[in-house]
């Protein structure tokens, strides 16, 4: 496997920790909501919602262990998770400041300050990677009868829990210099203000087609280089208390993504049907509407960015760019909101009692400017270098009649998209995420993208030579989980194509 195939799994596993903070976000918004200035002194009820969404916010370091190393494992079993949870206690108990003072033999004033960090998603990446490749190699491994308990998947916790003191011990050294590169970085952009943002959001869009934007909003959203806007901002009125927030400047790496989910991307959508094929217009509006809408609600964009990111890459460069400009907009003016999952209406709806919610109303007029930008430049885009945007491709003799869609029956669907992909004998891996099916192929040559594309996937990403991303949107993981039922053994030569 190829290090960006590679690097395909960590962000495909990132979703699963990173798919709890709805729950927290709708917890805590709707407690700071009732009791905005006593955050929960004042409100029984509030102070029990603010105290349960903490408890993920407050342990992401811990999900991102756990979350990693069960979405990284084979087979998806608890005793990956469990080897996660086991190697994050020893990491993080090594490298207390108390105990790396113990075990130095210095003062524990001289213990460098990245260790106080310890407890971070950095590390947890690193911990759930390492306790999901032991799984992957230890979980059927057997021991001398006189040991057998121990062998399969319960021997993958203890050998991570010896494999966790290797990786401490190394840590131990290497992970002051990594942890001052990471302050070094994010202090970087923090210290270009507001322009920083922009560029911030530039490469935030810029890395969604290989699915490694994760990595970086870890670096800007949670505490991994001191910025924590996220948490931070959730936190409101004991934010600010405690002196991790301010007023203006928290919220600046979520606040001009509002303008572009719920109003720019949607403006985009109604360019693109506008501009389509006066036969596709029907075909179009319903892809169209379905995207935009949940672009605006509830901030997630794939649908409708892998609708033109491969059709018209110049277009999606000019979408990174406008959602900088937004970025920076909103930073510079202090209109700032916040979000606990993604930047569409429910977020923004949350955030209209938080203290450090700063004119979060120009938001939407901004919003109503960006959808016009958005229109403008789309559809002037489109027609003046005849972009090949959805409703607006050539007609190909040779693809399926008419791009008529596959089954929605969902168990017909994968079984078509199986056979379209080549089988269960060319598939090494399965997998999902929110948006995309997440494979590994023996043979590329064996992929048919003109039949995915008819059966309704938005985009094909392939990631070398092995690696393919199909992006359906949220049928994704209904559809992936009813691939893997498909026996390998069963005669897919009946199945129907479009």
């Amino acid at each position: 496997m190829n290090i960006l195939g590679y690097f395909q799994k960590v962000g495909k596993a990132l979703m699963v920790p990173v798919a709890t903070l709805p729950a927290a976000a709708i917890l805590m918004g709707v407690g700071y909501f009732i009791d905005p200035n006593g955050w929960g002194a004042n409100s029984v009820l509030a102070a029990f919602l603010i105290k349960a969404g903490a408890a993920i916010i407050d342990n992401m370091s811990w999900l991102f262990a756990v979350g990693v190393a069960y979405g990284m494992s084979k087979d998806k079993d608890g005793a990956a998770a469990l080897a996660g949870l086991v190697g994050m206690y020893v990491v993080t108990t090594l490298l207390s400041p108390g105990a790396v003072a113990q075990i130095q033999n210095i003062d524990p004033s001289a213990v460098p300050a990245a260790f106080g960090k310890i407890q971070n998603q950095f590390v947890g990446i690193l911990v759930g990677i390492m306790s999901a490749e032991l799984y992957n190699r230890f979980s059927h491994v057997e021991l001398h009868k006189a040991l057998a308990f121990f062998s399969g998947k319960r021997l993958v916790p203890i050998v991570t829990s010896f494999a966790a003191i290797i990786v401490s011990f190394i840590l131990m050294y290497v992970w002051p210099t990594v942890y001052g590169g990471l302050v070094n970085f994010g202090e970087g952009i923090q210290g270009m203000g507001e322009l920083g943002a922009g560029i911030y959001a530039f490469f935030n869009r810029l890395l969604i087609p290989v699915g490694l934007h994760h990595a970086l909003n870890s670096v800007f959203w949670f505490d991994v280089a001191g910025i924590n806007d996220i948490p931070n901002f959730l936190g409101g009125a004991k934010s600010l208390a405690e002196g991790t927030a301010t007023v203006g400047v928290t919220g600046m790496y979520q606040a001009g993504f509002f303008p572009i989910m719920m109003f720019g991307l949607p403006g985009a959508a109604l360019a693109i049907y506008h501009t389509a094929k006066p036969e596709n217009k029907e075909k179009v509006a319903s892809i169209m509407i379905a995207a935009g809408f949940a672009s605006f609600f509830t901030g997630v964009t794939e649908p409708l960015e892998f609708s033109f990111m491969f059709l018209a890459p110049g277009l999606y460069v000019l979408h990174a760019l406008l959602t900088g400009i937004s970025v920076y907009i909103a930073a510079s003016m202090q209109w700032i909101a916040g979000f606990g999952f993604s930047a569409g209406l429910v977020d923004m709806f949350l955030s209209t009692r938080n203290p450090l919610a700063v004119n979060w109303y120009m938001l939407i007029v901004q919003g109503f400017v960006f959808a016009g930008i958005y229109y403008a430049v789309f559809r002037t885009a489109i027609v003046k270098f005849n972009l090949k945007t959805p409703g607006r491709e050539d007609l190909d003799e040779d693809a399926p009649s008419n791009g008529v869609e596959g089954s929605k029956e969902t168990g017909i669907l994968a079984r078509q998209y199986l056979k379209a992909l080549g089988g269960h004998d060319n598939l090494t891996t399965i997998d999902a995420c929110i948006t995309r099916l997440r494979l590994t192929v023996k043979d590329g040559a064996q992929i048919d993208e003109k039949t995915l594309k008819a059966l309704g996937a938005m985009g094909v990403v392939k990631l070398g030579t092995n690696n393919l991303q199909v992006i359906l949107g949220p049928l994704a993981e209904i559809v992936a989980g009813e691939m893997k039922k498909v026996g390998t053994t069963e005669d897919l030569s009946e199945i129907k194509l479009p």
